[in-house]
């Protein structure tokens, strides 16, 4: 069996290999989205994936890894929007995309290994439902949090809320793929 550390490098090699096509494509356009829009464009791929858990049919013919990826990759921009709040620019160049991605990542992992060794990597028998219910759950704290203009009175804000989403995303593709 695969490590902890090696199965989730090979999930965010995978969505990082999408996103940076994906700037291929489409550059850097969603630097004008606000990150309510990010949030909500996360919160449209967390439902579909429960319709489909529930329904146990696609109509559209795509299942549920391609929305966990774009997660992740939503969350990871919502986190670059974050850090670059005082850059206006919607154009970044590949090369410093992927060092803002790989940056991201870095610090999204290191929660994760501090949060595995704490918890036992409890996530190994959670059910994938469940942990998409996790993540709805988690979107709905940050869109409050949205609403009150980032005031919280003893919870931890926006960013923590992303990187526990492309965390329970990433073992929702581990568990998937296994």
């Amino acid at each position: 069996m695969l490590s902890t550390e090696s199965q989730y490098r090979q999930v965010i090699q995978r969505c990082k290999d999408l996103f940076l096509k994906k700037n291929q494509d489409y550059g850097t356009a969603w630097r004008i989205l606000r990150l309510s829009s990010i949030t909500d464009q996360i919160f449209i791929k967390a439902q579909r994936i429960r319709t489909l858990q529930e329904k146990g049919v696609s109509k559209v013919g795509e299942g549920i890894e391609p929305e966990f990826v774009g997660i992740i990759n939503y969350c990871v921009m919502a986190l670059i929007q974050i850090q670059l709040a005082a850059d206006a620019r919607t154009d970044i160049p590949t090369d410093e995309l992927e060092r803002l991605y790989d940056g991201q990542m870095n610090q999204v992992m290191d929660l994760l290994f501090a949060k595995n060794h704490d918890y036992g990597e409890a996530w190994r028998d959670m059910r994938v439902s469940s942990m998409t219910d996790i993540i709805l759950m988690k979107l709905l704290r940050t869109k409050q949090i949205e609403d009150n203009q980032g005031a919280t009175l003893v919870s931890e804000g926006v960013e923590a809320n992303y990187m526990d989403m492309i965390n329970y995303a990433v073992f929702c593709l581990i568990k998937l793929t296994l």
